[in-house]
């Protein structure tokens, strides 16, 4: 759903609660449509940073180091960059 989604539930949800006097259309209540509206707003509001803030930690982990002793084997992932300005 998204913040602005959430947000916009809420904002809607409370102008049909406490923006709107005449409550009753057919057979449906529009102050407690409102409250539904805002609840589902506050819902996904709180569920979005939620997803949102365990998104963030990652977790590092080294490799061990070697044993005492060993050499380590030498790497062919090296990369050498050379670089070189142009002076005009």
């Amino acid at each position: 759903m998204g913040i602005g989604g959430s947000i916009l539930l809420i904002v809607v949800g409370a102008i049909m609660t406490f923006g709107i006097h005449n409550s009753s259309v057919g057979p449906f209540d529009l102050s407690t449509i409102g409250w539904i509206l805002q609840i589902a707003g506050l819902v996904g509001l709180v569920l979005t940073l939620y997803f949102w803030n365990s998104r963030r930690r990652t977790v590092v982990t080294a490799a061990p180091p070697p044993a005492a002793g060993t050499a380590i084997p030498p790497t062919t992932d090296e990369v050498i960059e050379e670089r070189r300005m142009r002076r005009y």
